[in-house]
């Protein structure tokens, strides 16, 4: 926890302290209910638990993470309602998310169906990343972007349907650089 707390007072310039991140952060709130249901999900025999967590998770906080999905370390969603992130996404370390994004699927096989966003991706609000695709690490999506493709490491994506528009320069990987400048 004090790990995420410190991410989200680092990524988030409107954090006025840990009391006002630990007390009303809805994004912060549902990734540590998510590890919780996720072990359950593990758990043989507490599949129904672990989904019903979720779901009072999500009545509280306005972000659906189903608890089969896996979260990395570091990850903060920024206004999280209207996140939603299905049971086979995969989401590495020091990713950051806004509101409204869907991480979705697009068939109805059984399987992986979901993204994989690797380490270090933003991913604007309202943006749909749709399938078993690969957002690569350090890439950022744009807001309102539809992805339906793999997205190239280090990659600026944008537009219906999303489409490459530049690479971010290296800079851009780290923390000190506002993501805002290329989404």
């Amino acid at each position: 926890m004090r790990e995420d707390l410190a991410t989200a007072a680092r990524r988030d310039p409107a954090a006025r302290g840990r009391a006002e991140l630990l007390l009303a952060y809805p994004g912060l709130h549902a990734v540590w209910v998510h590890r919780l249901s996720h072990r359950l999900w593990q758990r043989p025999g507490s599949r129904l638990a672990a989904r019903l967590l979720s779901h009072v998770s999500r009545s509280a906080t306005g972000v659906e993470i189903h608890p089969g999905a896996t979260i990395g370390r570091r990850f903060f969603i920024d206004h999280g309602m209207g996140v939603v992130i299905g049971e086979t996404a995969v989401i590495g370390d020091d990713v950051m998310m806004y509101n409204g994004v869907n991480l979705g699927g697009r068939s109805l096989e059984r399987g992986k169906r979901h993204p994989t966003l690797e380490d270090g991706v933003t991913v604007g609000a309202g943006a749909r990343v749709l399938g078993a695709i690969t957002v690569g690490a350090g890439a950022q999506v744009g807001a309102n972007a539809v992805v339906v493709r793999d997205v190239p490491a280090g990659a600026v994506v944008v537009g219906v349907p999303g489409r490459v528009v530049e690479r971010a320069p290296a800079a851009a990987a780290h923390d000190d650089v506002d993501p805002a400048i290329w989404i």
